[in-house]
């Protein structure tokens, strides 16, 4: 079996660009992006999406294929980068799968059980909660119903309420049941070591205020005014990405001027940064290496890390 290796760590670390020059080192590695927003076409600038030259120059995997009015889910990534996984192993080639949302990562990395979805359901049941009271109501049945996962879930979190009783009404079983495994850390699903890329918190919200100046700059309020005009507008959760759905918010007249949008962005994303830091702390498997400032500094470790694991699992094997 190939070794494989994933990357992780939060926005703005680095871990892409770190990623990409450990795949152009090598001869034999694509990438497979776990990036929730990058699958969608036209959404460039304010996903930092790998450039045109960058993708030629490293295949690239889960990157530009849906349309930005199409609806995607954990389940659509864990889906797509199996079979890229299974696509680079056939021909010889490893894998070097780079993300920042931890359960996109857990979902592909240890195959996790992923409920599926129902739009049908989930409409009924976002009109239901559209309101307070109905957001109450709903919260009180999904506390009868499976109170482990009420107690998981802020009472105001709409969307979240909204999906653990979709998983209910759909496949009869608890919401809570599908999440078991994410407090286990056992051996991945299949042969991928994983790494994560630290720096410290200041200069990770230095770089995080530095790329929406260089977005806004680059034209991301007019980006996201074109995706807004397309016939099919932004899916549900097209609309949710951070900067995204600021600007969309100023064009309604919801957020006052497009620095207010940006300003908002640039805290949401620091305090992402910090759930994403968490997250991937608690996760045992995960080799770190950091650096000060300059995240291409860990190309060399990342390498070394790599190699050496390739070789400690051939040992293994004998």
């Amino acid at each position: 079996m190939t070794r494989h290796l994933a990357i992780v760590g939060p926005t703005a670390s680095g871990k892409s660009a770190v990623a990409l020059t450990v795949a152009t080192a090598l001869d034999d590695v694509e990438i497979v992006s776990l990036d929730s927003m990058q699958v969608y076409r036209g959404m460039d600038i304010g996903t930092a999406k790998p450039s045109p030259a960058e993708q030629a120059a490293v295949r690239h995997h889960l990157v530009d294929v849906a349309d930005p009015s199409e609806e995607w889910s954990v389940r659509a990534t864990q889906t797509a980068a199996q079979a890229a996984v299974a696509d680079i192993e056939a021909r010889g080639r490893r894998a070097l799968l780079v993300g920042g949302t931890g359960l996109y990562v857990r979902a592909v990395v240890d195959g996790l059980s992923v409920p599926p979805r129902d739009a049908g359901v989930r409409a009924a049941l976002e009109r239901e909660t559209a309101t307070a009271d109905g957001l109450a109501r709903a919260y009180d049945r999904l506390a009868t119903a499976d109170p482990l996962a009420a107690s998981r879930i802020e009472p105001g979190n709409t969307r979240r309420v909204v999906r653990a009783l979709e998983v209910l009404q759909t496949t009869g079983r608890l919401f809570s049941s599908f999440g078991s495994g994410l407090t286990d850390y056992g051996p991945p699903a299949f042969d991928v070591g994983l790494v994560g890329v630290w720096l410290p918190r200041a200069e990770l919200g230095r770089r995080i205020a530095t790329r929406f100046a260089a977005m806004r700059a680059a034209g991301l309020e007019a980006e996201v005014r074109a995706l807004a005009d397309l016939p099919g507008g932004l899916s549900r959760t097209a609309a949710q990405a951070i900067g995204y759905k600021e600007i969309l918010a100023h064009l309604v007249g919801e957020i006052a001027s497009p620095v207010e949008a940006f300003d908002l962005a640039v805290r949401r994303t620091r305090e992402f940064a910090r759930r994403q830091r968490v997250w991937f702390r608690r996760d045992p498997r995960i080799r770190w290496v950091g650096t000060a400032r300059n995240p291409d500094d860990l190309t060399g470790v990342v390498l070394a890390l790599w190699r050496r694991e390739a070789v400690t699992v051939a040992a293994d094997r004998r």
